[in-house]
């Protein structure tokens, strides 16, 4: 009679297991292996350890001992409750292998391995290959060996002392030399005795032990999938977990994607313990994820701000001439602060409460308005995170993102973003020139867009769920000139109007994530959230360089004392220059005032050398080669006067 574990409702790594006990000798278990595990078992639901789920499954297999090893506590045998499985035959009950018996699991493995293990030392690995070697030797009373914390074995897996290359080289042997077993009173199967290695990574283990060793079976232990995380949900209403709510629950269930099951009970603990109403889940999973408990995307102070339409006056008095750009980040921040963004999905989502797309020539306010969603947001500017995406062109580079993998040089630091999100869950991110970076590190946003976490080199998860992401982008302002010399040329001019600047740019930008670098499910992630800006058009470059002037005098006052006055007709010569060419937007024109009026200024004033509190007017502003300004003495304004500006 077949003893396998025919029943999908068992968890697929232990039916993986299951079918190939016949086949190979040991086994790798890695991934999700600290947790609770859902089984179909009527004695045991719910097995608090991945050594008792095992011990369910095996007993099914009609291996009804699992000896358990960790480098800290030492040997152990793995009971539970419960009476023998019906399908397995009345043998094993009747020579006393129930599963149950303590006594008697101890006296297999004492049969097996010729001593009592009880006593030994947990340190011992010349034991512990002894015991390997005599479970290599097959039995007629099958037994399990369970290495728990094994990749504790070592030190370092790449760097192995002696006695630690003795006992994995005599593990590496015996996983081509075991022998099959047959389990009592069943002839239809005949079995290794097996051997599981539980490691958090399959790396932590040496890896000449695992690689193109077919006596070895590496097994991933996934995260619970929805259908789990649900029926897990279904146990957090009874009276043991104590939240009597079965919404609540549900909600739990929903925002646990990727999280432990254990996860889901400790969050239902929070709400006794935070005295949290169950309608509000989500903060639970907050506290948990982020171990914050305010979330500014909640504040009623912003819910009113967009309610009112005050965001969009707020925001167009920071980024000038750009009202289409702002209408549209408004709406998406509204969507992203009433919580509907990937409302469409199936589930409740734990991506990143928003994501924006800004593309668009180059400083006309894309980094600008990033900066005033963070103020308008967050409530400070300190939450605005920036990646330079143009220094992550090499592949490499990604591990400053979320750190290098264990053994290589800096993984103890971590990584840039994720430590970043881990200090700072609250936050805007901005990476800037997205389309700079090389393509294999765009793959690691698809699980930050998709699912709202990154694992570091620690292997630390770290959740977005409350960040704002942004993209930026130049692309579709220009094109490889014809010429072949490597040049390129406008695509885009400030003479077009925007619904042709706005078709381009979308355009080029989904033309480059398809075709060029073959990423569109990057681009799908974003959705209609691409935020396509204007040029600076004449009245707005006006504008700019009024305000940017009152600054360079406000400088020029609180550095020197010095009131500086720019007269109506350098006012006049000053927006000529600025205005001239505004294909670079705000940052050209800043450009244009540095070498134009700040350098010749500063180099008179130097030669003239006024006072504190004196007066000057820039009477005129050069437009040859060799900038210059013209000043002219005025009264001097009383001490501590403010300066009088443009």
């Amino acid at each position: 009679m077949s003893r396998s574990l025919t029943d999908p409702a068992w968890p697929s790594w232990l039916r993986e297991i299951d079918a190939l006990l016949a086949v190979h000798p040991q086994f790798v278990l890695s991934g999700n292996v600290r947790d609770r595990y859902l089984l179909p078992a009527e004695e045991m639901p719910l097995a608090d350890t991945i050594a008792s789920a095992l011990a369910a499954a095996l007993r099914r297999a009609g291996i009804h001992t699992l000896l358990v090893h960790d480098i800290v506590d030492g040997y152990r045998v793995e009971t539970y409750g419960g009476s023998p499985d019906p399908d397995a035959g009345s043998e094993a009950a009747d020579e006393g292998h129930g599963g149950h018996d303590e006594s008697a699991a101890w006296d297999d493995v004492r049969a097996a391995v010729g001593v009592d293990l009880r006593s030994e030392r947990a340190d011992d690995l010349d034991r512990l290959a002894q015991v390997v070697r005599a479970l290599a030797r097959g039995g007629e009373r099958p037994i399990g060996l369970l290495l728990d914390y094994a990749g504790q074995l070592a030190g370092r897996a790449s760097s192995l002392e002696h006695d630690e290359h003795v006992f994995f080289s005599a593990c590496l042997k015996l996983s081509h030399e075991a022998l099959h077993g047959r389990p009592p009173g069943d002839t239809s199967r005949t079995l290794y005795n097996p051997i599981f290695w539980v490691v958090e990574r399959e790396h932590d283990l040496p890896a000449w032990l695992t690689a193109r060793n077919r006596g070895i079976r590496a097994i991933p232990v996934p995260w619970p999938e929805l259908v789990e995380r649900q029926q897990l949900a279904d146990m957090l209403t009874g009276a043991e977990a104590g939240l009597d709510d079965r919404g609540a629950a549900g909600q739990i269930a929903a925002r646990t994607d990727g999280m432990p099951a254990a996860s889901l009970f400790d969050i239902s603990t929070l709400f006794a313990d935070q005295q949290i109403d169950p309608a509000d889940a989500e903060d639970a999973v907050r506290v948990y994820t982020l171990g914050v408990a305010e979330s500014p995307w909640r504040s009623t102070a912003l819910a009113d701000r967009l309610r009112n339409r005050d965001i969009e006056q707020t925001l167009s008095s920071r980024i000038l001439g750009q009202d289409a750009a702002v209408t549209k980040a408004a709406d998406i921040l509204r969507r992203s602060v009433i919580g509907l963004s990937g409302a469409q999905a199936s589930s409740s989502s734990t991506r990143p409460r928003g994501v924006l797309f800004f593309g668009g020539p180059t400083g006309v306010g894309k980094t600008e308005l990033a900066k005033a969603l963070t103020a308008l947001v967050f409530g400070t500017q300190d939450a605005y995170v920036r990646f330079d995406m143009s220094e992550f062109g090499a592949e490499h580079a990604g591990d400053r993102l979320v750190g290098a993998p264990p053994g290589y040089v800096g993984f103890e630091g971590g990584g840039e973003l994720t430590e970043a999100v881990r200090r700072k869950p609250h936050s805007l991110l901005l990476f800037d020139e997205i389309e700079k970076a090389h393509p294999r590190i765009l793959d690691k946003f698809l699980q930050l867009l998709d699912d709202g976490r990154l694992t570091d080199g620690r292997g630390t998860t770290v959740h977005f769920s409350d960040t704002l992401v942004v993209f930026t982008s130049n692309l579709g302002m220009t094109r490889p000139a014809h010429d072949g010399m490597g040049g390129r040329v406008p695509t885009v001019t400030p003479d077009d109007p925007y619904s042709v600047i706005e078709r381009r740019v979308t355009e080029e930008i989904r033309r480059h994530f398809t075709e060029v670098i073959n990423r569109p499910e990057l681009l799908n992630r974003v959705g209609d959230n691409l935020v396509v800006f204007d040029f600076i058009r004449g009245p707005v470059g006006v504008e700019i360089t009024r305000l940017m002037l009152g600054n360079i005098v406000e400088r020029v006052w609180e550095s020197a004392g010095i009131d500086v006055e720019v007269s109506p007709n350098a006012y006049e010569q000053i927006v000529g220059l600025t205005t001239a060419d505004l294909s670079f937007g705000g940052r050209g024109i800043g450009n244009v005032l540095e070498s134009r009026l700040v350098n010749p200024l500063a180099r008179a004033l130097f030669e003239w050398d006024p006072s504190h509190g004196n007066r000057v007017q820039v009477t005129e502003v050069g437009t040859g080669p060799v900038p210059e300004v013209v000043l002219a003495s005025l009264p001097d304004t009383a001490a501590g006067a403010p300066p009088s500006g443009p």
